[in-house]
């Protein structure tokens, strides 16, 4: 039998408050971005720094910590699985999307490179469960349809 593994680990600063729907079978779905950043020294020896952003989705009970816990600027820690879709965009352009479904995760506080003491709820969570277009804030806009959920 061949196995396989499909499994993120994700240590960044939320880019932009949490997107809350529902599904129409009233399953709570949240979503934000989470910026990674690296620094390195390219070939001149220039420090340089670069950012990834991420999108993470959220169901269940995972939604509803993420609804009222968590807001733009928070460190959060997420593990979870890479899944990929696409979807139509409304001039008939095929979009691709990356998204990371979070099966668990631990807020860490406020940003800074060693996050803070957990905020209320703090811990873990548990539960079942890349394009971007630029936001003002410079986080990615996470409201694009990337799924057969009907939002």
């Amino acid at each position: 039998m061949s196995r396989s593994l499909n499994k993120v680990m994700l240590i960044g600063n939320v880019g932009s408050d949490p997107e809350i729907r529902t599904t129409p079978s009233g399953t709570k779905v949240g979503k934000v971005s989470l910026a990674t950043n690296e620094k390195f020294k390219d070939r001149s020896g220039q420090l340089q720094e670069r950012t990834e952003w991420h999108r993470l989705t959220f169901f269940g009970r995972l939604a509803d910590i993420v609804e009222q816990y968590v807001t733009k600027g928070d460190r959060l820690y997420a593990e979870g699985r890479i899944e990929y879709s696409e979807s139509q965009d409304p001039q008939g352009n095929t979009r691709y999307w990356t998204d990371i479904i979070v099966l668990e995760m631990i807020m860490m506080g406020q940003g800074g490179p060693m996050g803070g003491s957990g905020g209320p709820g703090g811990g873990m969570g548990r539960s079942g469960g890349s394009d971007f277009g630029g936001g003002s804030s410079g986080a990615p806009d996470i409201s694009e349809p990337d799924d057969d959920l009907p939002f």
